[in-house]
C-alpha cells in the first residue's frame, strides 16, 4: 500500500522530479545547441544559459508548455543578434506557462521577444537594448506578448524600439511593473488589452512615456480596465522616430500617459515631470475607420491624485505658442479632446479641446479650462493584474 501511495506521488508530480536541466555555454556551436534545447525541452524543463555573448546569426522559438529559459543575468548573458540574417524576431514563444528571465538580447533585426497565444508567460529581469539608440530601422517592439492571457512583465529594461519597449496586446489579466523603458517611442504601451495593471515603473526619454490605446479592425477589441499607477513618467522628450505609417508615428515628442479610445481606465499617484507637450493626454481616435464594432471614443477614465511638476511647456500641437500664450506661458498637465467621458478626483489642472466630433483635427478645437466631474463611485479593481500564480514562479 505504501509502494502504490507513493508511485501515485511521483506520477502526479512528474513534471518537477524528472524535469531536465539544459545547460548552453557561448562560444562555437552556440545558436544550434540553444535552439536544439529549446526543442527538444519538455514541460518542466529549464534551459541555463551561462555567462558571456552569444553571437546568434538566426532568430529562435519556443513551442513547448512549461518550460524556463534562465540566464546569468542582463548584463551577464547577452544574445547578440548583431549579424542575424533574417528580418525575424529574435525569439518566438508560441507556448503556455513559460518563464523568460535573466538574460539580455541586442540588436535583434525585428522584434526583441515575442509570444503569441502563450498564456500565464513571465518575462522577468529581461533587458533588450539595440545598441545604436533610437533610429527607424531598429525592430518595432522590445518585449511583445499578443493575444494570450496572463502575462507578468517584471524587472525588465528595454531600449530603443521603434515602436513600443513594452507593448502588451490583445491580451487578458496582466501585470508590467518594476520596468525602465527608455528612449523608445513608446515606452509602455497597453493596447486592446482588458485587465491590465502598469504600476512602478521609469518611463524616461521616450517620444510618449506609458500608452493605452483601443484600435480597430483588429481581432480583439474593446480594451479597458487599466489602471497606470505609480509611475515615474519623466523627461519624455525624444523626437518620434518611428517609421512612417506606424499608429504611434502619430504621438506627439513629449507625451507623459496617454488614453485612446479606451474605456475605465485608472491614472493616479504617479510622478509626471518634464513631458513637453502634455503629461496627461486623453483623447478619441483620430482616423477615419470602417470597424462598425469600434467605439473610438474615451470613456470612463479617471484621473485621480499624480504629482505634476509643471505642464506643456513646449507643446508640439498645431498652434502650440498660442495656446501657451492663452494659458499663462504653460499648457495645464491634463489636456482632454473633449469627446467621451473624462472624471478627475483631487488636484489635476487640466485644459479641453472641446471638440464635438471625432476625427476633425484640432481645427475644429475651442480650447478652454478643463471643467471635468468626479466620479459617481469608487474605480473597479476586482480582476486587475495578472493571475497571483504567476508570481510564485520569480522565486524559484
Amino acid at each position: 500500500m505504501i509502494r502504490i501511495a507513493i508511485s501515485a506521488l511521483l506520477l502526479a508530480s512528474a513534471a518537477p522530479v524528472f524535469a531536465e536541466t539544459y545547460s548552453i555555454e557561448p562560444g562555437e556551436g552556440a545558436q544550434e545547441r540553444l535552439q536544439e534545447a529549446l526543442i527538444l525541452a519538455e514541460p518542466g524543463d529549464e534551459i541555463v544559459l551561462a555567462a558571456g555573448r552569444y553571437e546568434l546569426t538566426d532568430g529562435l522559438s519556443l513551442d513547448v508548455d512549461g518550460v524556463t529559459v534562465r540566464g546569468a543575468g542582463m548584463d551577464g548573458t547577452v544574445l547578440d543578434f548583431t549579424t542575424q540574417a533574417g528580418a525575424g524576431e529574435g525569439l518566438l514563444v508560441t507556448s503556455d506557462n513559460v518563464t523568460l528571465r535573466d538574460f539580455a538580447m541586442e540588436n535583434p533585426k525585428g522584434d526583441g521577444i515575442k509570444s503569441k497565444g502563450a498564456d500565464n508567460i513571465v518575462y522577468y529581469r529581461i533587458r533588450v537594448t539595440w545598441t545604436r539608440g533610437p533610429h527607424p530601422e531598429n525592430g518595432a517592439y522590445a518585449i511583445y506578448p499578443v493575444e494570450s492571457t496572463g502575462v507578468l512583465v517584471d524587472g525588465v529594461k528595454v531600449t530603443g524600439a521603434s515602436d513600443a519597449g513594452i507593448y502588451v496586446g490583445q491580451s487578458d489579466r496582466i501585470t508590467v511593473r518594476n520596468s525602465i523603458a527608455e528612449a523608445n517611442v513608446a515606452g509602455i504601451e497597453i493596447e486592446n488589452s482588458r485587465n491590465a495593471l502598469v504600476e512602478h515603473n521609469i518611463a524616461t526619454r521616450n517620444t510618449g512615456g506609458i500608452l493605452v490605446f483601443d484600435l480597430p479592425d483588429l481581432p480583439v477589441m474593446g480594451g479597458g480596465n487599466v489602471i497606470v499607477a505609480n509611475n515615474l513618467v519623466v523627461a519624455n522628450d525624444t523626437p518620434n522616430f518611428a517609421p512612417p505609417g506606424n499608429i504611434v508615428a502619430g504621438v506627439r515628442r513629449g507625451t507623459g500617459i496617454m488614453v485612446m479610445a479606451n474605456e475605465d481606465v485608472l491614472i493616479e499617484n504617479n510622478i509626471l515631470s518634464g513631458n513637453p507637450t502634455a503629461p496627461v493626454m486623453v483623447i478619441a481616435y483620430v482616423q477615419p475607420y470602417d470597424d462598425e464594432r469600434y467605439n473610438p471614443l474615451p470613456r470612463g477614465v479617471v484621473v485621480g491624485d499624480n504629482t505634476f511638476d509643471g505642464g506643456g511647456y513646449d507643446p508640439q500641437l498645431e498652434g502650440g505658442e498660442l495656446l501657451k500664450a492663452a494659458f499663462g506661458g504653460e499648457l495645464p498637465p491634463v489636456m482632454w479632446d473633449g469627446l467621451g467621458s473624462l472624471y478627475v478626483t483631487g488636484e489635476a489642472p487640466g485644459w479641453s479641446l472641446n471638440l464635438t466630433e471625432q476625427g476633425v483635427g484640432l481645427g475644429a478645437a475651442q480650447p478652454a479650462p478643463l471643467a471635468a466631474p468626479t466620479p459617481e463611485a469608487a474605480f473597479d479593481r476586482s480582476g486587475i493584474g495578472a493571475p497571483a500564480e504567476l508570481e510564485a514562479r520569480l522565486s524559484r
